[in-house]
C-alpha cells in the first residue's frame, strides 16, 4: 500500500520523467491480466508438479492428515462391527487400500490435473490475485471439478483394482453383511475415494499457492516475482 501510495503522489505531483522514473522501480505495477492470469497458472502448476507429486508416492495419502482418506459414515459402522468380532486386521486393511487407490490413481491422472490448468481461462485474474490465500485454486476447483471428476473416476476406478481395494472391499462387505444383526450395505466405492482424492489435490496445490502467496523464496520465476509483487503492494 505504502509503494502504491507513493506511485500515486508521484503521479500528481511530477512530470512524465519523473513519473516513468518512479514507475520504473514497481515493474509490477504495470502488469496487465494476461500476464496475472500466467502467474496463477504457473503457480498452480507448480502445486501439481511439487505438492500432488507427494501424493504419489507411498503414504502419500495415508500417512498425510491433511489429505488421509477416512471412512465415510456408512462405512464407519462396517469398521467399528469388523473390529467388535476381532476381524480388526481386515478393517485396517480396508482403510489402507482407499488411500493406497488414491495414491495410485493420482499418479496416473496427473496430467489431466496440468490440461486443466493450461487449458482455464482466468476472467478476473486481478480481483484471484487478491483475495484469499487459496484464490487460485479455488477458481480451478469451482470451474474443473466436474471435467475433472469425469475423467479422474475411471482411473481411480482402475487403480481400485490394481491396489486389490476391490476385493478387498468385497470381502469386507461380504462378511459384514452376513452378520447377524445387521442391514446390508453396498457402498459407492469408486464415487467415494475420487472425490476424495481429488479433494486431497486441490488441498495440496493450495498449499503451494499460499507459500508463493506469503513466502518470496518460494516464487522461483521472473514472471512469479512479478505478479505476485503486485499484491505485496496492495
Amino acid at each position: 500500500m505504502k509503494k502504491l501510495a507513493i506511485l500515486f503522489v508521484a503521479i500528481g505531483l511530477s512530470g512524465c520523467a519523473e513519473l516513468q522514473q518512479v514507475a520504473s522501480q514497481y515493474p509490477g505495477i504495470g502488469t496487465d491480466n494476461t500476464e496475472i492470469a500466467a502467474g496463477l497458472k504457473e503457480a498452480l502448476n507448480n502445486g501439481i508438479s511439487k505438492e500432488v507429486s507427494k501424493l504419489t508416492v507411498k503414504d502419500g495419502f495415508f500417512k498425510n492428515q491433511a489429505v488421509k482418506i477416512l471412512l465415510p459414515p456408512e462405512l464407519q459402522k462396517v469398521d467399528k462391527t469388523l473390529r467388535d468380532v476381532g476381524l480388526s486386521s481386515l478393517a485396517d486393511e480396508g482403510l489402507k487400500v482407499l488411500n493406497r487407490a488414491a495414491e495410485d490413481a493420482v499418479k496416473e491422472a496427473t496430467p489431466i490435473f496440468v490440461d486443466a490448468v493450461t487449458r482455464m481461462t482466468f476472467r478476473d485474474a486481478k480481483n484471484i490475485l487478491f483475495g484469499a490465500d487459496n484464490s487460485a485454486t479455488l477458481y480451478l476447483q469451482n470451474t474443473t471439478s466436474s471435467a475433472l471428476y469425469s475423467k479422474f473416476n475411471p482411473v481411480v476406478k482402475t487403480s481400485l483394482g490394481r491396489v486389490g481395494a476391490d476385493k478387498t472391499w468385497n470381502n469386507i462387505i461380504t462378511k459384514y453383511n452376513a452378520l447377524p444383526m445387521t442391514a446390508d450395505v453396498n457402498p459407492d466405492l469408486n464415487d467415494y475415494v475420487t472425490q476424495q482424492a481429488l479433494n486431497g489435490v486441490f488441498k495440496m496445490i493450495a498449499v503451494e499457492e499460499k507459500d508463493i502467496r506469503n513466502n518470496l523464496a518460494a516464487r522461483t520465476s521472473d514472471l512469479l516475482k512479478r505478479v505476485f509483487g503486485l499484491q505485496d503492494n496492495r
